[in-house]
């Protein structure tokens, strides 16, 4: 029996105990870093099914299947919730306050579990062709990720190729969204603290009027960056917060703007930093305020290489069929998928998880909803890019 014919017979068998996996995860959401009741489902599903894993330092771990000799592919997943309320009404709804897996992180547990198991079965059946290690990553969610942590304890020693999925609530399920080259966005952090000499809003004269500063920054960071960039690096600076005073005739002493600065382009990239920590000082220099500024570089772009992606594409065709393969767009959104693909070539693919004719649900929303068939879908996907 074809390793592949083992693969979706299995994933059809146990798919129903990996929709209760999802939910049990999503009902028990769990923050970047603190998966640690997630890592013990998962280990545990490991040790039903007799697969091999080593945990790793504080959450997450790494399993293999396969012979163990000759070349290892690499399957990844990530771990972790975000710290938003879930305000669905679906019975597996998250029972943490204020966390919730709005990124569809429980999705891609779920799928990456039924992969293992699947190719771990097809390997006693007859030898696969390939070790395949699954790494179950912590911390995606968070700047720096889990990616480098994991890449400095060795996950990818002996790796040729890696693979990943990621939802995508824009597409129905049953379609893989593919890209060759940048399928992402770099996206990094910054957060801005302006300090001045505050006073009384009818003397703005004898003060440094940090709110006006905070206002001027907000407005033309933005609009600077744009001409300082290669418009086709695709920037885009983004404010999330902004605070400062409590009283309408009080000029505050301090104030704070943070948001994400996020572009198409890893050479842009590579030049922001230095850019804007200049930009800064320049806007807020007429007004005599000083600035403290926060700048955490997150993830380059992801970029597919083009024979994983060919490779991705022969996998979604044998799992699922030829009208399964969807293009894509490059997105602004950030995944520190991104650390491994620049150690080893890799390809991340789309998971469709709209219901045909449905609603379309955004990421990072706490109303974020999925057509559970693609669970079932990323695994046979997973699975079949590993043997492809």
């Amino acid at each position: 029996m074809a390793p592949l014919d083992v693969v979706t017979r299995v994933v059809d068998e146990i798919t129903p105990d990996l929709i209760d996996l999802r939910r049990d995860v999503h009902a028990h959401p769990e923050l970047s870093w603190q998966e640690e009741r997630t890592t013990d489902l998962v280990a545990r599903w490991m040790d039903k099914h007799g697969i091999s894993y080593d945990l790793l330092p504080g959450t997450g771990l790494v399993a293999e299947v396969g012979r163990e000799e000759g070349p290892i592919v690499a399957l990844r997943g990530d771990l972790d919730a975000l710290p938003v309320p879930d305000t669905t009404q679906d019975t597996w709804r998250s029972l943490v306050p204020n966390v919730a897996h709005a990124c569809g992180h429980d999705v891609h547990v779920a799928a990456l579990v039924g992969a293992a198991i699947s190719l771990a079965e097809a390997h006693r059946v007859a030898p696969l062709p390939v070790r395949v290690r699954l790494i179950f990553q912590p911390a995606e969610e968070v700047m720096p990720g889990g990616a480098l942590r994991l890449l400095s304890l060795g996950v990818l020693k002996g790796v040729s190729r890696i693979f990943a999925l990621h939802c995508d609530p824009s597409l129905d399920v049953g379609q893989i969204g593919l890209r060759e080259g940048p399928i992402t966005g770099a996206s990094d952090r910054i957060q801005v603290t302006l300090n001045g000499r505050g006073g009384h809003t009818s003397r703005p004269h004898l003060t440094e009027d940090l709110t006006y500063a905070l206002g001027s920054l907000v407005t033309q960071l933005p609009a600077v960056l744009s001409r300082r960039f290669d418009p086709r690096a695709g920037v885009s600076m983004v404010w999330g917060q902004i605070s400062a005073g409590q009283a309408v005739n009080v000029i505050p002493a301090t104030g704070e703007l943070a948001g994400t600065l996020r572009m198409l382009d890893a050479n842009a990239w590579h030049q922001a930093e230095h850019l804007v920590r200049g930009l800064i000082a320049d806007i807020i220099a007429p007004f005599g305020v000083s600035a403290e500024v926060l700048y955490v570089r997150g993830v380059p772009p992801v970029v597919n290489d083009f024979a994983a992606t060919q490779a991705m594409r022969q996998g979604v065709t044998a799992a699922i069929g030829p009208s399964g393969v969807a293009t894509t767009s490059q997105s602004l959104g950030g995944e520190d998928f991104a650390w491994y693909v620049e150690a080893v070539p890799g390809a991340m693919g789309r998971l469709g998880t709209r219901t045909p004719d449905g609603p379309t649900y955004d990421l990072h929303q706490g109303n974020l909803r999925v057509d559970e068939r693609a669970i079932a879908i990323g695994a046979r996907v997973l699975a079949a890019s590993a043997l492809s």
